[in-house]
């Protein structure tokens, strides 16, 4: 199994399109840097206006880890599509190639295949998120240093002092993946489904989308389903930076998102068992 995994991880690093998303992360990442510095201090003025008639804020506040925190607020919208590109492909792109009868003629199970395709997607996956934690963290953290973290909720604002900041983002990221690897595993499900990249990575856009819209609409029916929509806790890392943490939602998130991973992937594996494949 291992070896497929490591032949599967072969074929997407030698696509071109696997390169896009590093290099979106790559431009946009320090784009933003600059931007902050030119105009951080606005936006840290702007934060804390009310608060400044009551106290004295002193210390590093435009940093690395306030950086880092604007930026994965942008994940669900625009990293999905960047996982969408390629989990999109996984499957798909063996059909546009006519090589699903090569791969399923060996002496390899159709189980397998799947396997090592999801867990291929799912590395991806993670090592995407490795890289915008080192271009966003890290980057950030090597030219505007740490500091007190401020964020902005509904019931207030909370200032972390730098020293109980770097834990929160570690977990931060590391939920993050687990939302876009439920991302890749619904993009993977649409792959089996049809022979062309372009109908799942389409598709997984267009549910992400739908269920942010109905999520947002404040009326009774939609709000029901709400609890159903893996989109409703793709953003249950910001539990992470509530004090005190909500340990047991943020677990049941956690375990929510797990959840539809599980059944992108089993729905996956029975569609591709009883596909028949003509080509």
């Amino acid at each position: 199994m291992l070896t497929l995994i490591k032949i599967e991880i072969y074929k997407i690093f030698k696509k071109w399109r696997t390169y896009i998303s590093f290099i979106a992360i790559g431009v946009l990442i320090p784009i933003i840097h600059i931007a902050m510095m030119i105009e951080g201090e606005h936006s840290i003025d702007y934060m804390t206006r009310n608060l400044k008639q009551s106290f004295i804020f002193v210390g590093n506040l435009l940093n690395g880890y306030l950086i880092s925190y604007v930026i994965l607020n942008s994940l669900v919208v625009h990293i999905p599509f960047l996982i969408a590109l390629v989990a999109g492909d996984l499957l798909a792109g063996e059909a546009t190639a006519g090589t699903y009868r090569i791969i399923i003629t060996r002496p390899v199970s159709r189980f397998k295949i799947i396997c090592s395709k999801f867990f291929a997607g799912i590395f991806y996956t993670n090592l995407l998120v490795l890289f915008l934690a080192v271009m966003s963290l890290g980057l950030g953290i090597l030219i505007f240093g740490t500091g007190e973290l401020i964020v902005l909720k509904s019931s207030g604002i909370i200032i972390f002092e730098r020293g109980d900041v770097f834990w929160r983002f570690l977990a931060a990221y590391a939920f993050a993946s687990l939302s876009m690897s439920v991302v890749a595993g619904l993009a993977f499900l649409f792959s089996s489904l049809v022979e062309n990249a372009i109908g799942p990575i389409v598709s997984t856009m267009a549910i992400i989308i739908i269920f942010i819209i109905i999520s947002a609409i404040n009326v009774e029916f939609f709000q029901s389903i709400r609890p159903y929509l893996f989109t409703t806790y793709m953003n249950s890392w910001r539990l992470l930076f509530d004090n005190p943490l909500n340990l047991k939602e943020i677990l049941e998130s956690a375990l929510i998102l797990l959840s539809h991973s599980a059944i992108f992937f089993a729905a996956t594996v029975y569609i591709f068992n009883k596909k028949d494949i003509l080509s």
